[in-house]
């Protein structure tokens, strides 16, 4: 069976940088299962592995635009420390939810002052060109209820 739009897929990958770094992979934690065409992993990833079948081994390069988009500068911003209720063991890279006009937002503490601590709304990966080294393990049709759910359910999938 070929890899198509509301079939789940499950693999095994490595994700790097340009550098060869590697930021990820399903290598110990067991291998990833998501539903095509819902949304689950990157639009290019997406893209890469549709109409590959079980067996097949991808190497994609995907672009910032297709991955976690470009930075955007303006998504860094200086707060006052008293924003974050008293936490006293604020550190660089802590991940704190933060509310913006367009709804809740992820930010990463980026700098600390004495009284300003600067936050970045940024996606981490975003504007990193990513390299996946993917191996297909399985290509099955969807139940009715991950179709209705939105993401695969069992192993390297969601559990209820």
């Amino acid at each position: 069976m070929k890899i198509a739009e509301n079939t789940v897929v499950v693999i095994d990958y490595t994700l790097t940088d340009n550098d060869g770094e590697v930021i990820d992979s399903s290598k110990g934690a067991g291998p990833l299962a998501y539903l095509q065409g819902m949304g689950n992993i990157i639009p290019g990833l997406e893209a890469a592995l549709l109409g590959k079948e079980a067996g097949d081994e991808v190497k994609a390069s995907i672009e910032p635009k297709d991955a976690y988009g470009e930075r955007v500068e303006d998504m860094k911003q200086e707060v006052p420390k008293e924003l974050f209720g008293g936490i006293d063991n604020i550190e660089l890279g802590m991940q704190f939810e933060s509310e913006s006009d367009d709804g809740p937002v992820m930010v990463t503490v980026v700098e600390m002052g004495e009284e300003m601590i600067t936050v970045d709304g940024n996606h981490p990966l975003a504007g990193i060109h990513l390299n996946f080294d993917v191996k297909i393990r399985e290509v099955r049709e969807a139940s009715k209820e991950e179709l209705e759910h939105g993401h695969v359910h069992g192993e390297g999938g969601h559990h209820h």
